[in-house]
């Protein structure tokens, strides 16, 4: 098969550009004929420029009306049945659900899935979610067990978490470890002279840590601990655990942390930074931490899926209890005070990206993936 299509099938423009564009490429290079169904918002014409053949969907991440969402699965199977793609791969949660069934119900063979993380629906401890887990969770042992699919996902933890819960045979599993980091653009830089820095970059929602994160600042104040406390990141008023834009604003004016909000030129922004936080209750394994270690900063961090899979504790940085605002603190107080730890878990996680995590590797291996599925 001389140029067989690949569709890729991600939530937002924004994720593709910043998670799987690289990727998009390779395959592009490697004679893929490559396209992505996405909701194009402010990155369409980035994607175009690229080179990637894009193809507006739009896809609400909240909605959870039966009769809209099977709307949007009517249409979603449609459009493969159009497209005919040799390969789909399905980035996210609700597009490996969604997806899976359109590729099914369309006769689309290959199927690719990527859980970068469990997201709110597993993480999340309000009635919607526990609610909505069991029916989840069913649908996933129905939907990723075809012969001629293959789960990717992100973590030793979700690995062994699907396999105990029989989501899925262990053979269909593929381990890849992040969407990689460009380690040329992403390069280490002397800490700033000024007091410390402690920045969380992230997208501005409860389960991410916000706020432990604040709640830890205003204890830091009260001992007297002398730094600045940087949000970077906007809210995302699709999930249901967004921080509203007010408190946000009301936390900035009361002077407990500068919110920076969006921002594009993320190197440039860690590099103003000291120490790079990152609370979070559950990930697939983020990429600012990924990004921050391979600017040579150290992280504090839960010691949960995801977060432990970049971050070991000691050497590039220190893991705390999920939700523990006294330990949290006490973490960010250790290297705030302590110039030469930071500088040696900073060069640490340089070390660690470099060897494990660099994007030539995770395009390596998505492509042998795709190779795989091709001979089936």
């Amino acid at each position: 098969m001389s140029h067989p299509k690949l569709l890729y099938f991600i939530t937002e423009d924004w994720v593709f550009c910043s998670h799987r564009l690289p990727l998009a490429l390779a395959a592009k290079d490697a004679g893929y004929d490559v396209a992505v169904v996405t909701n194009v918002n402010r990155h369409g014409e980035a994607i175009r420029q690229a080179g990637i053949r894009l193809i507006p969907f739009n896809l609400s991440r909240r909605s959870m009306n039966p009769l809209s969402e099977s709307a949007v699965i009517a249409r979603l199977t449609t459009l493969y049945r159009k497209e005919k793609p040799d390969i789909v791969h399905h980035v996210a949660i609700k597009p490996v659900l969604y997806g899976s069934l359109a590729a099914r119900l369309s006769g689309v063979s290959h199927v690719v899935n990527a859980l970068t993380g469990m997201g709110y629906v597993f993480t999340s401890d309000e009635p919607t979610a526990r609610l909505l887990r069991p029916a989840i969770s069913s649908s996933l042992k129905k939907l990723l067990n075809s012969s001629k699919s293959i789960l990717i996902l992100q973590n030793k933890d979700d690995r062994s978490m699907f396999i105990r819960k029989r989501f899925i045979c262990e053979e269909r599993i593929r381990l890849i470890r992040g969407s990689g980091v460009d380690t040329a653009v992403f390069f280490p830089t002397p800490e700033p002279a000024d007091i410390p820095v402690v920045m969380l970059a992230s997208r501005m929602l409860r389960d991410k840590g916000i706020i432990e994160f604040v709640e830890a600042v205003r204890q830091l104040k009260a001992r007297g601990v002398n730094a600045r406390f940087i949000l970077v990141g906007d809210t995302d008023l699709h999930n249901p655990s967004a921080i509203q834009k007010k408190q946000l604003t009301a936390w900035q004016e009361e002077g407990i942390v500068e919110w920076w909000g969006q921002r594009n030129d993320m190197q440039t922004v860690l590099a103003q930074s000291h120490i790079i936080c990152l609370p979070s209750y559950r990930e697939g394994l983020p990429k600012v931490l990924l990004e921050a270690a391979s600017c040579g900063r150290p992280i504090v961090t839960t010691n949960t899926n995801g977060c432990r899979e970049i971050v070991r504790n000691g050497e590039n940085g220190l893991l705390v209890p999920i939700r523990s605002t006294v330990e949290l603190a006490n973490a960010i107080q250790n290297l705030i005070e302590n110039k030469e730890l930071r500088q040696n878990m900073g060069e640490r996680g340089r070390k660690i990206v470099v060897s494990e995590f660099a994007v030539e590797k995770v395009i390596s291996e998505t492509m042998a993936v795709y190779e795989e599925l091709l001979k089936k």
